[in-house]
């Protein structure tokens, strides 16, 4: 397995890019079907490594062009007259399966390659058809793929190309069980693996490592390639809606582990305190807390043992932890040079990192002092509305639900089919609604924060020893009389 801090670097080690006249003449018919004349930086990148069959990390961001890169070179890799499922793409929603099922159809439809994406929410009856009638390209979420590859619908038995698209959100929204899962189902030879993040924490290197071989890393913004760095994300906050905001970009970004700053101590403890009535995992920082407690809340981090730790400038000072992924300032910083000590925290060992900022309107004159001090661009974002909340929620518990749901034996869902009737009786009453929404709140609760995404270290096993006998007498200690 690789270390994730000595991957290689595509300026150090890299393929030479390809420009369009130097694609085959298969691949430059079918992008110019599509109105292609020349390609995209990532396309340029990224196909060479395809063509070659050698493992990659991609960082790009949607909308980069990442959907043709990994999509033309299979024009020349697949065999149309092979009726079995030679690549295999992996995407984290429903929505993105049906984006790249329509892109790799309108590709690849002079090719005789046929593709199908499989995901929940609908029947099983067309998904299946497309197997039988040999769909070489699969596009799928990781758990209804699982679904189908435990009925042997299809087999990966002649897989060539396995790619994961938006790996970073894969994860996040709790499907790296279901990948794990899928990867027992890979053949037993190497299969040519990419995958493509628009970030690339710990955690995903990690993951990417279990499934890639001597993979190479390059990342592309703004059409050239650079070293890995932090995203620095301002949100425009309405006035008096910081604690509602930050509550929707945990759940919407579902940081594995993160660093909540603010300016004083008693900021810090009403954050916490609303995090943890909230139902999070949360701890506080301060110099207001004992030298041993505060290396016990720090170990608690490191250790992977508690999620989000609130904190003030002078508290954090020196931490150095390297799994995390996300530092979000609550309020921007008094002293300007805070600001790159609390950006700092993640993005480290050449990992990517995000760093969010929320900021009210009479706040944003920090902010351009902060951006002007020390040449940063920040993207500004609008705060997330409930209702993007609200779908992204309900597609993690769909994932949650649905793995339950592959776990249950046959007694167990024989037993299930007592609440059948009202369960029916429950989805057709507007009444009863309130009583869905409260067992489904009740069950994310609890299966998210059980629930870990990310991979772990390797432990090191502590050196064990032998437990004196309890009949063994200290020296000195007069024998117990029979």
């Amino acid at each position: 397995m690789n270390n994730p801090e000595e991957e290689k670097t595509a300026e150090s080690q890299g393929l030479p890019e390809i420009t369009f006249a130097e694609l085959p003449e298969k691949s430059q018919k079918a992008a110019k079907n599509v109105g292609w004349d020349s390609l995209m930086p990532v396309q340029s990148k990224a196909i060479p490594y395809l063509t070659a069959e050698k493992d990659v990390m991609i960082q790009a961001r949607t909308g980069s062009g990442k959907t043709g890169a990994f999509l033309l070179p299979m024009l020349e890799r697949l065999n149309p007259k092979q009726k079995k499922c030679q690549a295999l793409i992996l995407v984290p929603t429903r929505e993105l399966a049906r984006q790249v099922e329509k892109e790799a159809k309108v590709l690849c439809q002079d090719a005789g390659l046929k593709t199908v994406a499989v995901y929940g929410g609908v029947g099983y009856g067309p998904q299946l058809q497309a197997f039988k009638d040999g769909a070489q390209i699969v596009v799928g979420t990781p758990g209804r793929v699982l679904d189908h590859l435990i009925k042997r619908s299809f087999s990966l038995d002649r897989l060539k190309m396995l790619i994961f698209d938006e790996a970073d959100r894969m994860l996040s929204m709790g499907f790296y069980p279901d990948m794990k899962k899928v990867q027992g189902h890979l053949p037993n030879r190497h299969v040519n693996t990419c995958m493509f993040s628009a970030t690339f924490p710990i955690h995903v290197k990690r993951a990417a490592n279990e499934f890639m071989q001597d993979a190479e890393f390059f990342s592309l913004s703004n059409d050239h390639v650079h070293v890995t760095d932090t995203a620095h994300i301002a949100y425009m906050v309405p006035s008096m809606q910081k604690e509602r905001t930050l509550i929707r970009l945990i759940e919407l970004e579902n940081p594995h582990s993160a660093i909540i700053f603010c300016n004083t101590k008693q900021r810090v403890n009403y954050v916490k305190t609303i995090l943890q009535r909230y139902g999070y995992d949360a701890d506080e920082l301060s110099s207001d807390l004992s030298q041993s407690r505060r290396e016990e809340t720090l170990g608690r981090v490191r250790d992977g043992n508690l999620r989000f730790l609130v904190a003030t400038d002078v508290a954090a000072r020196g931490i150095d932890i390297e799994s995390l992924s996300h530092v979000i300032q609550f309020e921007p910083p008094d002293d300007l040079e805070a600001y790159i000590h609390r950006a700092g925290r993640t993005g480290r060992a050449g990992a990517t990192g995000t760093a969010m900022m929320l900021v009210y309107g009479v706040e944003k004159r920090q902010l351009t002092r902060i951006s002007a001090h020390f040449e940063l661009k920040f993207e500004e974002r609008d705060v997330p509305t409930e209702e993007e909340v609200g779908k992204v929620v309900a597609e993690r518990t769909m994932v949650f639900l649905e793995a339950k749901l592959r776990e249950r034996d046959k007694l167990q869902a024989d037993r299930s089919q007592r609440f059948k009737m009202l369960a029916q009786k429950l989805s057709e009453g507007e009444d009863e609604l309130p009583i869905i929404t409260m067992l489904l709140d009740d069950y994310y609760q609890k299966a998210q924060h059980k629930f870990v995404a990310k991979p772990k270290k390797r432990s090191v096993k502590k050196k064990e020893y032998k437990k004196k006998p309890s009949n063994q007498r200290k020296r000195g200690q007069k024998p117990r009389r029979r």
